[in-house]
């Protein structure tokens, strides 16, 4: 068999160090989530596994010890997420909505009320950063199709924006920033 076809090293693949994109605009509660997420795996949630792993590690045969090979997996995975937060909010840049001053226009952070020219559905998003993105609560990243439509437009405006079904209209009803 070729050696193209052959793993010389039994390293985790996903212990390589993948480029982490930058986090760019992200709001206050975004960034307190991921500081929230980032101090409990440092405090709690690593320390505690370390102590599993210690104790695994003193019972003898480490190559059959499901809770000393799950527990240094698992510690991995704990690293990778660590490092992976510090970059972001290393490079977040952390944007204020309450601080906007155009009111009845669009812009990061903000909350606003959208009708959907097909079907007349109406319904609020907010536009946040990349790592706070949630479509089920309505929350949208400033990089989606629909975001980057509304980002600058007015109250009272139509915008369109196409997905991958095609284009589609929406009516901006409302703004609102917090």
């Amino acid at each position: 068999m070729s050696k193209a076809f052959i793993r010389e090293t039994e390293d985790d693949p996903l212990d390589s160090e993948q480029p982490v994109p930058a986090a760019g605009y992200m709001t206050r509660r975004g960034h307190a989530a991921l500081r929230a997420e980032l101090e409990h795996l440092v405090k709690r949630e690593r320390p505690a596994l370390v102590e599993v792993v210690s104790w695994a590690a003193g019972n003898g045969d480490r190559s059959e010890n499901g809770d000393y090979l799950y527990g240094k997996k698992r510690l991995r995975e704990i690293d990778r997420r660590i490092r992976f937060l510090l970059k972001r909010l290393e490079s977040a840049i952390v944007v204020d909505p309450a601080m906007q001053q155009d009111l009845d226009r669009v812009y990061f952070g903000a909350f606003v009320t959208i009708q959907d020219i097909d079907d007349d559905t109406v319904r609020e998003l907010q536009i946040v950063g990349l790592d706070e993105a949630d479509v089920t609560v309505g929350r949208i990243s400033y990089v989606a199709p629909l975001a980057r439509a509304l980002i600058g437009a007015a109250i009272g405006e139509q915008v369109r924006f196409q997905i991958p079904m095609g284009w589609r209209a929406v009516d901006i009803l409302a703004v609102r920033y917090e």
